[in-house]
């Protein structure tokens, strides 16, 4: 989080409304705490793959995307281990 410029409280509200985004496009039922969860370490996630490929996301927008692209393979993940 620190290369993105944004605090602890911008990254959880963030990541909340990433999760909460990613949730609902996935149709999937999860509470806000998971949500936060979700978007926190989906963007961390996503922000490692797309490093991985070259690209970059910077400031509020950039960790809202990653986050609900992470998130978004994140419940992808889980539902592949649950059925």
């Amino acid at each position: 989080m620190d290369e993105t410029g944004i605090g602890w409280i911008a990254a959880i509200i963030i990541g909340g409304l990433a999760g909460w985004i990613a949730s609902n496009f996935m149709k999937s039922d999860t509470g806000i705490f998971m949500n936060i969860i979700l978007g926190i370490i989906g963007a961390a996630l996503a922000s490692f793959i797309f490093g991985m490929l070259g690209v970059s996301f910077g400031g509020w927008l950039g960790y809202l995307i990653a986050g609900f692209v992470g998130a978004c393979i994140l419940l992808a993940l889980g539902r592949a281990v649950r059925s």
